[in-house]
């Protein structure tokens, strides 16, 4: 089956997809993304992914390429035309097309958006979190406004071939005091020794993920109580259970970090109900 891809206004086949050579995304980072899971062919956490999204362009003061709801019509028409039930949709919308310059340009030129859409195997994704997942730790080292969504995922990348290269899954990065930050493409989660639900607030340089504020809602009706304050290595590998989250990830149990066991080195019981309670409420709530 063929795949497609949208380019500034057109449906194209994926192998024919292209950008100009000249787009401040492709030279400059000069750029923001979403990545939506698709779950029965809709789209997943809408309120909170189309809400990043127009804050980020706010921020890096890029114009809202179109409304919400022609947004939303190419999305779906890209997992229409690619016949995608289960998948991750990956937007990005650059501040558009102009000669090579720091500064914006003047008169300003219109944004490029682009989307493309991948298949996942939500049969597989299940069973590789019932076994659970490793991570390793890395220095932080990005910039100071994290609560972007930037195309600009250096550190990132680095991180996640560090990981890679290990075997692991997810690298956690270490701020400067010896705290959990986030994952290079997750927020992480710990149940303390004591049985505290904890993740970092996001006021400490971390995306504001969106998956992240769903599963605080699940949590909510579940009547449990969530202490948004960071954790050391230490305390994540000494925990009772660690788990991550994002649109990729959804919920994800982290069951060693740094070759060290998380608890008892098995997937714990909050990990699992909270990831069948997340995918539920996504099902239930996605367009």
């Amino acid at each position: 089956m063929s795949r497609y891809a949208y380019v500034n206004g057109a449906f194209v086949r994926h192998r024919d997809a292209a950008v100009h050579i000249e787009d401040r995304g492709y030279q400059l980072s000069d750029g923001v993304y979403e990545v939506w899971a698709v779950m029965d062919g809709k789209l997943a956490d809408p309120e909170g992914h189309f809400t990043r999204l127009w804050r980020s362009l706010d921020e890096l003061r890029i114009a809202h390429p179109m409304s919400r709801a022609a947004l939303t019509a190419v999305l779906r028409e890209v997992i229409r035309k690619n016949r995608i039930k289960e998948g991750l949709l990956y937007l990005q919308v650059t501040r558009g097309v102009a000669r090579r310059d720091h500064a914006f340009p003047n008169p300003e030129v219109a944004p490029a958006v682009t989307a493309t859409i991948r298949p996942v195997d939500r049969v597989v994704s299940e069973a590789k979190a019932a076994k659970g997942f490793t991570a390793v730790t890395v220095p932080e080292n990005r910039w100071g406004r994290c609560d972007i969504k930037t195309i600009g995922l250096l550190p990132n990348a680095l991180a996640k071939q560090a990981a890679r290269e290990q075997g692991a899954l997810e690298a956690f990065f270490v701020d400067e005091l010896g705290f959990v930050t986030e994952g290079a493409s997750s927020n992480a989660w710990i149940v303390d020794q004591d049985g505290s639900l904890r993740t970092r607030d996001t006021q400490a340089n971390i995306l504001r993920g969106v998956t992240r504020g769903t599963l605080l809602q699940v949590m909510a009706d579940q009547g449990l109580k969530v202490n948004e304050r960071p954790f050391t290595v230490a305390e994540a590998q000494a925990a009772r259970e660690c788990f991550i989250s994002g649109a990729g990830s959804l919920v994800s149990p982290i069951i060693s970090i740094d070759g060290k066991p998380v608890g008892d080195g098995k997937v714990g019981p909050l990990a699992t109900k909270l990831r069948a309670l997340y995918i539920q409420r996504a099902r239930e709530t996605a367009i």
